[in-house]
């Protein structure tokens, strides 16, 4: 199932082929089964009607009795003449089977003439008892000839005849030619192959006009991600095609003003808000007592804080850096470099040069939190760049205190912190871990925390473009 659901050029074919069988295959099993009942039937009509007509003449030229049965023998009949009633069903299919391997010479030396006699003597030696009970013929090409008595066998490819002639003795006449060829002939599986073949090139076809807008739209839904502006052209094609275009088109718009909308308000509520701070501050100068003086101030520096990050968190989720070809390594490096000379004790290891088209100052901000958070809380930070055929990681690892286990999806929530004293100091506001959450997934990626036995791993991992 697996193999047939990742391709939509493997599944049409597929199903144009269960369609040419369904169409084509049991049509053609129903008719070669019918053919196969009319020819046996003919083949029997036949000879019933040469064992009547050679009845008619042996009774009319008795001495030449035994030399036109054996002339009128041939690869599939046999004829003869005997002076006893052939009661005895098993003795006389016995005696057939010895007259049918005699053979008529050199016309009779053939493969499938050999292949009929094992297959008669096989049939010979199985039959069962109760199968070989003569009936009375009752056929129109027996005519008016005197009451003769037939077995069937094989499933109609043999046919056994005995009747009395005028003077006493008995004709003999044994039939047995089974049907040559089957459904899976040349003739009729070429043109099912040459169907067949025509359908895989149009379903292949097909997928490709399918797949294509759809390839299309994927690689722009992947380009949205990364905050590249992509615009889908609504030329020519199906309907369906373009009314596709059009509404994805009107989605990018829409979540474009959704963004600009929510930024600016955010920005305006941020500005907004500093000057009632300004004016708190102010105020608080000139409070005389200076225990509540430091109490109030440190709170208004907190919500400043707070509103500062607010406007950082709106800005990383409205994507408004443009995507560029970087190389990640000397992004990071150099990232990890100036927190270094900066008295962090920060070392980096890559695999090399890498290079993916991201956001590289955003993306360099979703990293930088997560180190500083590590230095913060372990001291140091240990971060790695490593990447597979399709993701790029980029870790930090410590040996801090670590985070309890139930606590890891909620340090992503926006102000959620750990730390119980909301001391900006040493905690931070606890929007780091929700910033750098945000621009992994503006990159199709994400932020994943590994707790170990001691400290934890912070994973940035993004898709390889």
């Amino acid at each position: 199932m697996r193999w047939f659901t990742a391709s939509l050029t493997r599944q049409l074919i597929s199903l144009l082929l269960m369609a040419l069988i369904l169409g084509q295959v049991i049509p053609f099993a129903l008719s070669w089964q019918e053919r196969k009942v009319a020819i046996r039937e003919t083949s029997l009509t036949e000879f019933i009607g040469r064992a009547a007509a050679l009845s008619r003449l042996v009774d009319k030229a008795p001495e030449l009795r035994d030399n036109i049965l054996a002339a009128s023998a041939t690869n599939s009949t046999r004829f003869w003449s005997s002076d006893h009633s052939p009661m005895d069903a098993a003795a006389w299919m016995k005696e057939a089977q010895k007259r049918y391997d005699m053979g008529l010479g050199a016309s009779d030396a053939n493969g499938d003439r050999e292949n009929d006699k094992r297959l008669l003597l096989h049939i010979a030696e199985n039959l069962d008892a109760s199968d070989l009970r003569w009936t009375v013929l009752t056929s129109e090409a027996w005519g008016k000839q005197p009451a003769a008595s037939y077995i069937e066998f094989a499933q109609k490819d043999g046919m056994a005849i005995v009747t009395q002639l005028a003077d006493g003795r008995w004709l003999n006449a044994f039939y047995f030619k089974p049907l040559k060829g089957g459904f899976w002939r040349r003739d009729s599986i070429l043109p099912m192959v040459a169907t067949a073949l025509a359908l895989c090139i149009i379903g292949v076809i097909l997928a490709r006009e399918i797949a294509r807008p759809l390839n299309e739209l994927a690689t722009s839904a992947e380009a949205i991600g990364r905050g590249e502006a992509v615009q889908l052209s609504e030329g020519a094609g199906p309907t369906e095609i373009r009314r596709l275009k059009q509404a994805f088109n009107s989605m990018q718009l829409r979540l474009t003003r959704y963004i600009e909308d929510r930024t600016r308000m955010l920005a305006a509520i941020g500005h907004d808000l500093r000057t009632p701070l300004t004016t708190l501050r102010l105020r608080a100068e000139f409070l005389p007592d200076d225990e509540a003086r430091e109490k109030i101030l440190v709170t208004i520096s907190e919500m400043e804080a707070m509103t500062a990050a607010t406007l950082d968190f709106a800005k990383s989720d409205a994507s408004g850096e443009a995507t560029r070809l970087m190389d990640l390594g000397a992004l990071v490096g150099s990232l990890c470099e100036d927190l270094a000379e900066l008295g962090h004790d920060v070392t980096f290891e890559d695999d090399g040069k890498l290079t993916c088209r991201c956001r590289p100052d955003g993306l360099k901000r979703a990293v930088r939190n997560l180190i500083e958070n590590a230095v913060r809380y372990a001291g140091h930070a240990r971060v790695r760049l490593q990447a597979s055929e399709t993701l790029i990681d980029i870790s930090v690892d410590d040996d801090g205190p670590g985070i309890p286990r139930e606590q890891i999806e909620q340090v992503f929530l926006p102000f959620y912190r750990l730390e119980s004293s909301r001391n900006a100091g040493t905690g931070g506001v606890g929007l780091g871990l929700s910033i750098a959450r945000t621009i992994a997934r503006q990159h199709g990626g994400d932020v994943l925390i590994e707790v170990k036995e001691r400290g934890l791993t912070a994973r940035v991992t993004i898709p390889r473009a």
